[in-house]
C-alpha cells in the first residue's frame, strides 16, 4: 500500500527563524493518522535562517538522522562532539541514554534539512554523534546506504533494524526498491519531480509504503530521493 503525502498537506510551524513542515505529529501538529510509520517517528523538513537554530536541548532514546539539503549545519553536544554537515551529507545522533546538543546555522544563507527520528530497538546505552560525506555522484542511478542498523553496511550506524538511502536520478532514469511484508518504507523527495508507481511526486512530496509493496521511481525531472526502510 502506498499513501501519498503531499508538502502543502503537512503540518507547519513558523517563527521568525525557523520554517517546519511536519509529515508526521510534532510538537503543537497532532494528526492521529500521522503517529509515524513502523519504528519511524519524526520527518521534519526544516528551513533555518543564517545565524540561528536549535539552541542546547536534550533529547533520549532515539536515533536522529539529519540531511542536509542545502547549506549547512553545524552540531555541538555535551559528549565534547563538534562538526559541521553540509548539503547533500548525513549526521546521525543516538541520543540513547540521554544527550544535550545545538544545532545551528553558522552560514551567510539559509539551511534547509530533513530531520528524521527513528525509535531505538533498545532503550538506553551510550549516547553517540557521527557524520559523514555521501557524494551524490556516488549515488546517481543507484541506492546508497547513509545510515543503517546493519554493522556489515558501510553507512552511519543507527540502533535499530533500519536503513536511510539516498539516491539521485537524471530525467529519464528509473530505479526500483522493495519494501518487504512485515516493514515499512517512507519516501521524500529532497528535489526534482518522480513519478512513483504512476503517481507524481514532487519536491518535498512524501510517500509512506507498506510492505510488500516493490517501488518503481521514475524521473521526470533530475531528482534527488531520501528513503527509510525500517520495521
Amino acid at each position: 500500500m502506498i499513501d501519498i503525502r503531499r508538502f502543502s498537506d503537512l503540518g507547519t510551524f513558523r517563527n521568525e527563524w525557523l520554517n517546519a513542515n511536519f509529515h508526521f505529529s510534532f510538537s503543537n501538529y497532532y494528526a492521529p493518522d500521522r503517529m509515524g510509520h513502523g519504528k519511524l517517528r519524526v520527518w521534519n523538513d526544516d528551513t533555518i535562517q543564517p545565524g540561528t537554530g536549535f539552541h542546547p536541548h536534550g533529547h533520549r532514546d532515539m536515533e536522529i538522522i539529519t540531511y542536509v539539503r542545502t547549506g549547512a549545519i553545524t552540531h555541538k553536544d555535551s559528549m565534547g562532539n563538534t562538526g559541521r554537515t553540509k548539503a547533500g551529507d548525513v549526521q546521525v545522533m543516538s541520543a540513547g541514554s540521554g544527550v544535550q546538543h545545538s544545532e545551528w546555522n553558522e552560514e551567510d544563507e539559509t539551511t534547509t534539512l530533513f530531520q528524521i527520528w527513528i525509535e531505538p530497538a533498545e532503550t538506553g546505552g551510550e549516547p553517540g554523534w557521527g557524520a559523514r560525506e555521501f557524494p551524490k555522484g556516488d549515488r546517481s542511478g543507484s541506492w546508497a546506504m547513509l545510515a543503517s542498523g546493519s554493522p556489515e553496511d558501510d553507512a552511519l550506524p543507527i540502533r535499530q533494524d533500519a536503513h536511510v538511502l539516498g539516491a539521485t536520478l537524471k530525467a529519464g532514469e528509473s530505479l526500483d526498491y522493495e519494501v518487504k511484508a512485515g516493514r515499512f518504507g517512507y519516501l521524500v523527495l529532497a528535489a526534482g519531480s518522480v513519478r512513483l508507481n504512476g503517481d507524481v511526486l514532487n519536491a518535498r512530496d512524501g510517500a509512506a509504503i507498506t510492505g510488500a509493496e516493490t517501488v518503481t521511481l521514475e524521473a521526470i525531472e533530475d531528482a534527488e530521493i531520501v528513503f527509510v526502510d525500517t520495521l
